[in-house]
C-alpha cells in the first residue's frame, strides 16, 4: 500500500497516511484516461448550433420566373440552397454530444489519475480542514504552508461552503466534494490536497 506524510492544516506534518492500494495504487491507464477526458470535455459542449434549412429562411415560395422561354436556368424558389439567402443543405442542428461509458471504464479512470498524483508526489492529505469563516486569505495561508503554487484541486468529505468561498476567489485552485472528483478536474490540477476524510470516503466508494 502506498505511504504519504499526513500534514495539518498549517503545513506541518503530523504524521503518515496508508492509502489503499485498489484506489491510490493502481497502473495507470492512459488509453482509459483518454476516453474519459473525451467524455468528459464531450459533455460540456453546449450543441446550441443551427443553420436554416430552405422551409425556414425568409422569401416567398413563388416561382422566380417562369419555366421556359427566359433563357435562364430554371429555378423553383429563392429559397434554394445555391441562391445567395437560401436555405443550407446538411448544416448542423442542436444536440447533445454527451455520452457514456461503460461504469468499469469510469472507475478505472478515476483509480488511474488518483494513482498517477501519488505516482507524481503530487498529492496532499490533510488530516482536516476547517475554516471558521469564508475567508480568502485563511485559504492562501493554507495553501502557502503547504507550499501550493499553481493548480489544485481541494477534496474535502463533504460540501463545505466556507472553504468553497474561501478558495473562489484564488485562480487555479477549485474545490469539490469526495463524491464529485472527476477525471478531468484532477488531471487538470498540478496538486491533489485532500482531507482524511474524504480519503476514507473516496475509498469506500471505489475500493
Amino acid at each position: 500500500m502506498p505511504k504519504v506524510s499526513l500534514y495539518n492544516q498549517t503545513g506541518s506534518a503530523v504524521g503518515e497516511i496508508e492509502l489503499n492500494d485498489s484506489v491510490f495504487g493502481v497502473e495507470p491507464n492512459q488509453q482509459v484516461l483518454f476516453d474519459a477526458v473525451i467524455m468528459q470535455r464531450a459533455s460540456l459542449r453546449q450543441g446550441t448550433h443551427k443553420t436554416k434549412i430552405r422551409s425556414e429562411v425568409a422569401g416567398g415560395g413563388r416561382k422566380p420566373w417562369r419555366q421556359k422561354g427566359t433563357g435562364r436556368a430554371r429555378q423553383g424558389s429563392i429559397r434554394s440552397p445555391q441562391w445567395r439567402g437560401g436555405g443550407t443543405v446538411f448544416g448542423p442542428t442542436p444536440r447533445s454530444y454527451s455520452y457514456k461509458l461503460p461504469k468499469k471504464v469510469r472507475r478505472l479512470a478515476i483509480k488511474s489519475a488518483l494513482s498517477t498524483k501519488v505516482l507524481e508526489e503530487n498529492i496532499l492529505v490533510l488530516d482536516n480542514l476547517v475554516l471558521e469563516a469564508p475567508k480568502t486569505k485563511d485559504m492562501v495561508a493554507v495553501l502557502k504552508g503547504l507550499n501550493v503554487e499553481r493548480k489544485a484541486l481541494i477534496v474535502t468529505a463533504d460540501v463545505n461552503e466556507a472553504v468553497e468561498l474561501s478558495a473562489r476567489n484564488i485562480p487555479g485552485v477549485t474545490v469539490v466534494a469526495a463524491n464529485g472528483v472527476s477525471v478531468l478536474d484532477v488531471l487538470n490540477h498540478d496538486k491533489l490536497v485532500i482531507t482524511k476524510a474524504a480519503v476514507e470516503k473516496v475509498e469506500e466508494v471505489l475500493a
